[in-house]
């Protein structure tokens, strides 16, 4: 709950503009307090009436207007706000808040503010990947200021890519996230495993799946940036170890099993992200199998299921578990859930274009012990990790 808390909104000229009436809607609801600044493009696609409405407060889209108070009114809303959010970001206000210039109300008010910035970039996919763009968001990320990832797909330019703005409930769970401090996790240990396991066939060759681990990174990403010790452990990829975060690097299912085993009885939170191979070849060749006829017979065992003993070993762990299906999603997740005897499950179809390996976004379901179910839409794994450890951290809360 955000009650009584204050968000000055900046709302700036881009089309994605009709989307920041949905989130000045959304934070509403939460309580908050909410001023909001616009660009004069911006007044060209929603009109300050709207927003005046919906937030219960002026709307500033004029340097030069009358103040409605006594004060300096950018300075005055720069120490009102708790949070300082900008949607739709565009590519010319990060340029300018990069570069320090300040030369209209929005600008002028955010030089001026000591509260966190939070900006959600919206624009068409070849000026958000231009690099002056990502040079500006790298330097305004190394500024201490927080960035929304895009979200990928159709623009309204008629171009896919990233340059979408992220989903309101993104954006207003990351607005909340802020004025809590993102350290809701202080104190928690988290083990997560991701990426796949590679079960060896000889030297050369091995069975194992299209798994990248980008949804396991960047959940490590997100919990270690909340305030978590956070625990990896990790098959074979090539991302890059996320700050703060102690990893451990296994290839296959049974080192995946001794690893996970080894801390679980210390942690309070166990995200099983992994894709591990069910089976595994019963015998390895000592050397590497010459191709020797038309066809090559390879028996295969049962390799341990580690998320099911994990829920017959837990005691006061929170337990989520992933499914990765191509039918009947929701009935193979649920027998999943209860039969591993988990909090929470992410299922995903990865028949669904979006969805799936070896990609930077997803659409998944999240399913509760209670039965209920909660849809995203298509999102980056980065905005599904952040809203995963979200929900996770309200279990935690419910289980305390």
């Amino acid at each position: 709950m955000s009650s009584g808390q204050n968000i000055v909104m900046g709302v700036c000229g881009g089309i994605a503009a009709y989307k920041a009436v949905d989130v000045v809607s959304r934070l509403k609801k939460t309580g908050c307090n909410i001023r909001v600044i616009m660009t004069k493009a911006a007044t060209e696609f929603v009109t300050p009436l709207t927003f005046r409405e919906l937030s219960g407060n002026p709307v500033v889209a004029d340097m030069w207007e009358e103040s409605k108070t006594w004060n300096v009114e950018h300075i005055a809303l720069a120490n009102w706000a708790d949070v300082f959010l900008v949607v739709p970001a565009t590519a010319n206000i990060i340029g300018k808040i990069a570069h320090g210039i300040a030369d209209d109300m929005l600008t002028t008010t955010i030089m001026a503010t000591k509260a966190p910035v939070l900006l959600a970039p919206a624009m068409n996919t070849n000026m958000y990947l231009n690099p002056i763009t990502q040079h500006n968001l790298t330097k305004l990320a190394g500024l201490s200021y927080h960035i929304v990832e895009p979200a990928t797909g159709l623009l309204a330019c008629g171009v896919e890519g990233p340059g979408r703005l992220p989903e309101p409930l993104v954006i207003v769970d990351k607005v909340v996230a802020l004025l809590h401090n993102c350290q809701d996790l202080q104190g928690q240990r988290i083990l997560i495993t991701a990426a796949g396991t590679r079960e060896a066939i000889d030297p050369v060759r091995y069975i194992g799946n299209r798994s990248s681990g980008k949804m396991g990174y960047a959940l490590a990403e997100a919990a270690a940036r909340r305030g978590a010790k956070v625990i990896l452990v990790s098959g074979p990829t090539s991302l890059p170890t996320p700050p703060g975060v102690n990893i451990t690097r296994i290839e296959t299912a049974a080192q995946m099993q001794a690893a996970v085993l080894a801390e679980f009885d210390t942690v309070d939170i166990v995200i099983k992200a992994a894709a591990v191979a069910d089976y595994r070849p019963e015998l390895v060749a000592e050397q590497k199998i010459k191709k020797t006829g038309d066809t090559l017979t390879i028996n295969l065992v049962k390799n341990p299921d580690i998320l099911l003993e994990l829920g017959q070993r837990k005691k006061q762990q929170i337990l989520v578990g992933f499914a990765a299906e191509t039918e009947d999603l929701i009935i193979h997740a649920r027998e999943k859930l209860t039969k591993k005897n988990l909090d929470m499950i992410v299922a995903n179809d990865i028949t669904l274009p979006g969805a799936g390996f070896n990609i930077d976004t997803n659409i998944v379901k999240i399913i509760y012990k209670n039965g209920n179910v909660e849809e995203l839409p298509q999102l980056s794994k980065q905005q599904v990790a952040e809203i995963l450890i979200d929900k996770i951290s309200k279990l935690l809360t419910k289980s305390t």
